[in-house]
């Protein structure tokens, strides 16, 4: 008798845990997107030896990106002399639209973003500006508009002396799949 009920157990917690890790509803992210009059860009290919992202059973690991526009060129300069910090949370925006146009190639389907898990953000600061977080809110907050509660994350927002080609902001992040 024991053996049937812990059998029943493990089958009903295993079909709990099937219902809990699949989404519920699917989401149109190209309307979505439309809606909140976002555009994601065509993916370059990498300028080095690395690629944009990399996959390892549930988890992507997103390379980190720089703001570049839809026109091709990248936002840049330092974030406290050369752009404000509402300009450096612009630039962190489009860092987003383009870490969701890698994530879409990576997946296929936005739909398999279970959470954004953990976000690394760098501003290219002058030394004495101090509201580097200020300016990643810019990726934050477009996470949580398209994503809703499974776009909050951990979040680390640091101030660097440089990054490449003067870029104001560069993003990288953990995100974990169903």
């Amino acid at each position: 008798m024991k053996q049937i009920l812990i059998v029943s157990l493990i089958f009903l917690l295993s079909s709990c845990q099937e219902s809990i890790s699949k989404p519920n509803t699917q989401i149109d992210f190209d309307e979505k997107f439309k809606s909140l009059n976002l555009v994601l860009p065509e993916l370059s290919d990498p300028v080095a030896n690395y690629v944009h992202a990399t996959h390892s059973d549930k988890i992507v690991y997103l390379a980190g990106k720089g703001p570049k526009q839809l026109d091709g060129t990248n936002i840049t300069g330092k974030v406290g002399t050369e752009l404000t910090w509402e300009e450096g949370y612009q630039a962190a925006r489009i860092v987003g639209l383009n870490q969701l146009a890698v994530l879409k190639k990576q997946l296929g389907d936005l739909n398999k973003v279970k959470k954004i898990l953990k976000v690394t953000g760098m501003v290219n600061a002058d030394p004495a500006f101090t509201d580097h977080s200020k300016v990643i809110n810019g990726f934050s907050d477009l996470m949580v508009e398209v994503f809703g509660e499974k776009g909050k994350h951990a979040r680390a927002a640091v101030g660097m002396s440089s990054l490449p080609g003067n870029i104001a902001v560069e993003i990288e992040a953990i995100v974990e799949t169903y």
